[in-house]
């Protein structure tokens, strides 16, 4: 599952511009302002302080302020997270307007100046059961865009669930408050954390790609469907597989997409990796390309949305819009979003395949591996899905720190097309219905959608329907 949370970003804080003719006059210099003073995020329920080199973040509610991430500045304009993501803050034209970026993230967040932080975060929030809860709640009400869409009365599970919870009620009952009023939700970016244990439900009829179904779905492949391949090589970790089949085709597997490099965590060091794999995979030390290309992301545990877009640059020779992003913005009203940015795929100045592609998806297809997916829907060359539906979950997972200890996290956000539409809860669907590793096609050693992608891809002399 991928978090980026609210504070997952960096921050610039001045830039100069120098002007006029030095030999003739003093050179004039206009300060861009400064980013220090507080910030309100539109959309993602949150304030910043950044003041004297130090950034923190306040999640916030109509009942709460709770103090979240932290960033220090580690370089001439950049903060980075102790996780060590990387954030960017720069001034737009006004000094009262700002956006924000992420390594690693799709898109900016906006930025509006205001005076002071809002008066609940100058006192503690109360961490009893009851105040806990109303913070959950509240968290869900003001920032899930799906209740209406997975029929659910967010305030009639409020009015069931709040009398069971007193100021005796423990840990453990509270957890499992939490866990019954989130379930039903079916959402995969819904979850609750509480030390070490996680309640999470995902799409029925659909599992979670664990590093031991993908060892197990890795075995059967390379075992089945790669033993009359060339070149088999494994990238990032073991998480890039890469292989020639008979007929000119490539098969390239991407299990996430992240955790390419146990050394260093930052979006770089992934991008150098991934970028060894795509080299390989596309040509760029071998006198021949593949003339068709098989993506197999079902089981595919999500990650950095940049990086699917970086791999979708080495897909096209020709510019497009991969998707549309937006974030819910009204506590008040779930249909009113942040205006919706475009996320623009460039041709990347390296070896590309611009001929036909298939990719091949199922439920155990999350996240980053659903937004790659969605952004390949409209390029440019000839794109095949063969396979199942992916999970259904896009949006980066806002992590909710409640007064108890406990958090919640929730997505905010929506992927859409250029039609305006979302696949949330549905997932992105095939062209080709296929069965994706079921017990019957493991029995018999079948592996019907990999099969299909072969027989489309020479059928249509490398090209899908």
């Amino acid at each position: 599952m991928r978090i980026i949370t609210a504070t997952a970003v960096s921050l610039t804080a001045f830039a100069a511009l120098a002007g006029g003719d030095t030999s003739a006059t003093p050179t004039a210099t206009v300060r861009q302002p400064t980013v220090d003073g507080f910030w309100r995020m539109d959309g993602y329920g949150t304030v910043l302080s950044i003041r004297s080199g130090t950034f923190q973040e306040f999640q916030t509610t109509a009942v709460s302020c709770i103090e979240g991430d932290s960033a220090r500045r580690t370089g001439p304009g950049t903060y980075t997270t102790p996780d060590g993501t990387v954030i960017t803050v720069r001034t737009q034209g006004r000094r009262d307007h700002a956006s924000m970026r992420a390594d690693g993230s799709v898109g900016d967040r906006k930025l509006r100046r205001i005076r002071e932080l809002p008066a609940a975060c100058a006192r503690p929030t109360p961490d009893d059961p009851l105040a806990a809860f109303d913070v959950f709640w509240q968290s869900f009400e003001e920032n899930y865009p799906f209740f209406s869409a997975k029929g659910i009365d967010w305030h009639a599970v409020r009015d069931e669930y709040r009398p069971k919870v007193h100021a005796k009620t423990t840990d453990d009952e509270l957890y499992d408050v939490f866990s019954e009023m989130v379930g039903p939700l079916r959402d995969a970016h819904v979850a609750v954390q509480d030390g070490d244990r996680v309640f999470a439900q995902v799409r029925p009829g659909t599992v979670v790609p664990t590093g031991e179904l993908d060892a197990t779905v890795k075995k059967f492949i390379t075992e089945r469907d790669l033993k009359n391949a060339r070149n088999l090589q494994d990238f990032a970790n073991g998480r890039i597989t890469y292989a020639d089949l008979p007929g000119g085709q490539g098969y390239l597997r991407i299990s996430g997409f992240g955790g390419y490099a146990d050394e260093d965590t930052s979006y770089a060091a992934q991008l150098a990796e991934l970028d060894k794999a795509l080299d390989t995979a596309l040509g760029k030390d071998r006198p021949r390309r593949p003339k068709g290309l098989i993506i197999d992301l079902r089981i595919n545990g999500g990650g950095s949305d940049a990086l699917g877009i970086h791999i979708a640059e080495r897909l096209t020779d020709t510019p497009y819009i991969a998707y549309a992003k937006r974030a819910r913005n009204d506590p008040a009203d779930t249909t009113r979003h942040t205006r919706p940015q475009d996320a623009y795929v460039t041709p990347a100045q390296a070896p590309r395949h611009a001929g036909p592609v298939a990719v091949l998806t199922g439920g155990s297809t999350f996240s980053a591996g659903e937004t790659f997916t969605q952004a390949l829907m409209d390029r440019p060359g000839r794109t095949v899905r063969i396979g199942q539906p992916t999970q259904g979950v896009f949006s980066d997972v806002m992590v909710r720190k409640l007064p108890n200890g406990m958090s919640a996290m929730l997505p905010n956000e929506e992927f859409l097309t250029g039609s305006g539409r979302t696949f949330d809860g549905t997932g992105v669907p095939p062209h080709f219905v296929e069965p994706v590793f079921t017990e019957e096609e493991f029995d018999k050693g079948r592996d019907s959608a990999f099969d299909r992608a072969v027989s489309v891809l020479r059928s249509h002399g490398g090209a899908g329907g």
